[in-house]
């Protein structure tokens, strides 16, 4: 089939080569010229794994192209128009703001030729009652509207789009648009049917809460064990052994159950956000108040994790050497869109402290949105000197880190694990004070809470010897900056 896809973002640029590795004609259009270009000579303008490759390999099938200014003939012989355009946040409040989704279904009104059966194809995340306003402007002009939510995972994007768990399809009140924009899509996805792929067919309202609505379960789930987080704190617990007794019960499962410094990125937070302005306009706002709580214990782990930095450094984060390892929200993406690694740094940025981030992918997007903070992307350099590092994004190879190496490398070995994403236990053997999300702190072999760890000077950090040097070399910056003595009372937290 003959396609076009308005936006090519993470969603857009990836569903548009994946449509095109399914054998269909597609044309990716985009007003950013910067991207346009880059994506027309098969290079990737963000990180997503596998995607390279099937970027060239439908770049090289001559199936796909993109362009940033669509002609009237570009669009004049498509018959299925996808919208995949951003919704962010509203600058004036918590609603998403439709503007490209409208501006995508300007274009194709003026390019639609009179009696074209064309067929648009809503797959952006929109508020509930979006798709029927839009059908009452596109039926008149016998344009077919299907909305097509999607379910896309960054880091996963082409594994969800060409072997998705579940198609969803919304369709019209009239029948003969039903009929016709489920015939159209049936064709694109004829593939993925044969395949056994579920096919869910519903009405617009549904389609769309679908994709909300398991946004806003995700980051319901992230934010309860978050919660219970804060009573392990509170208590002397342990989420982490909580979390997989929870997660043991079939009704509940271990997945989105690791507590940390919480959910971002371009979707769950606005979502949930826009989801709440909406039901508000509805007159439903008790329906999902709780989506507000949700919202501020995401909310609450950033500012935690700033407390437990203070409380390490005994109250002195301005002058202090921090390393963070992590700027994108999650690991294998470059993504740093609402990052809570990125907001951690960049508070401890603003109070004083001297920031070092190290992120595998991230560092571009660092470099323009903060140019303030230090970078390094090799992690052993990046520790280098360190007074206190957090770890707040889980890449294997921060998981991987030996101890032992990293503790050579810092003045001060401190390290709050963000994502619990480390072994506890490995890491104190190598001689780190480790501080866990949720989690109790051992002094000597007895079990302490965190109440008493935190407050109470029960954990003694030695500094490690420095490296052997050769005879006559010249001591780093971070050697000379860092070589005053250390009292019997040590670096404590608390």
């Amino acid at each position: 089939m003959r396609i076009s896809v308005f936006g090519c973002g993470y969603l857009g640029a990836v569903h548009a080569a994946c449509m095109a590795s399914l054998g269909h004609d597609v044309l990716g259009i985009d007003v950013d010229r910067e991207k346009v270009a880059k994506l027309s000579r098969g290079v990737v303008p963000f990180f997503e794994p596998e995607f390279d490759k099937i970027l060239r390999s439908a770049m090289d099938s001559g199936r796909l192209r993109f362009t940033a200014a669509p002609s009237a003939t570009d669009l004049a012989d498509v018959e299925v128009h996808f919208v995949t355009v951003g919704t962010p946040q509203s600058a004036t409040g918590y609603a998403a703001d439709l503007s490209f989704v409208e501006a995508a279904v300007d274009t194709v009104l003026a390019t639609v030729a009179p009696g074209t059966r064309t067929v648009v194809v809503g797959k952006s995340t929109v508020p509930v009652g979006t798709a029927e306003d839009l059908a009452r402007r596109l039926e008149p002009r016998g344009v077919t509207l299907v909305w097509n939510p999607e379910f896309l995972r960054e880091g996963f994007a082409v594994t969800d789009t060409l072997r998705p768990n579940r198609i969803v399809y919304g369709l019209s009140a009239n029948e003969e648009h039903a009929r016709r924009g489920q015939a159209a899509l049936d064709a694109v996805y004829a593939q993925l049917i044969a395949a056994g792929i579920p096919r869910i067919v519903t009405n617009y309202p549904t389609a769309e809460l679908v994709k909300v609505a398991a946004n806003a379960f995700l980051a319901t789930k992230i934010s309860f064990i978050n919660g219970m987080a804060e009573l392990c704190e509170a208590t002397g617990g342990d989420v982490v052994d909580l979390a997989e007794a929870l997660g043991h019960d079939d009704r509940i499962g271990h997945r989105f159950l690791r507590a940390g410094v919480g959910f971002g990125g371009g979707c769950l937070p606005k979502d949930i956000r826009a989801f709440v302005a909406r039901a508000e306009e509805l007159g439903a706002a008790d329906a999902v108040s709780f989506l507000r709580q949700v919202d501020a214990i995401n909310q609450r782990r950033r500012d935690r994790v700033i407390e437990l930095a203070e409380r390490s450094l005994k109250g002195s984060i301005a002058g202090a050497r921090i390393t963070v390892l992590g700027a994108a929200f999650k690991p294998n993406s470059d993504d740093v869109r609402d990052s809570p690694a990125l907001d951690v740094a960049r508070r401890l940025h603003d109070r004083g402290a001297l920031v070092r981030v190290c992120d595998p992918k991230a560092l571009d997007a660092v470099h323009r949105l903060h140019p303030g903070l230090a970078t390094e992307r090799d992690p052993l350099r990046a520790l280098e000197g360190a007074e206190l590092t957090l770890l707040l994004t889980e890449w294997t190879e921060f998981a991987e880190l030996d101890p032992v190496a990293a503790a050579d490398r810092v003045s001060r070995p401190v390290i709050i694990d963000g994502r619990n994403a480390l072994d506890p236990g490995r890491w104190r053997a190598a001689g780190w004070t480790y501080i866990g999300l949720g989690r109790w702190f051992p002094a000597g072999s007895a079990l302490q809470s965190p109440r008493q760890a935190y407050r109470e000077p029960v954990v003694t950090v030695q500094r490690r010897k420095p490296r052997r040097r050769e005879r006559n070399s010249v001591p780093s910056r971070a050697d000379r900056a860092f070589t005053r003595p250390v009292t019997a009372l040590g670096d404590r937290v608390g």
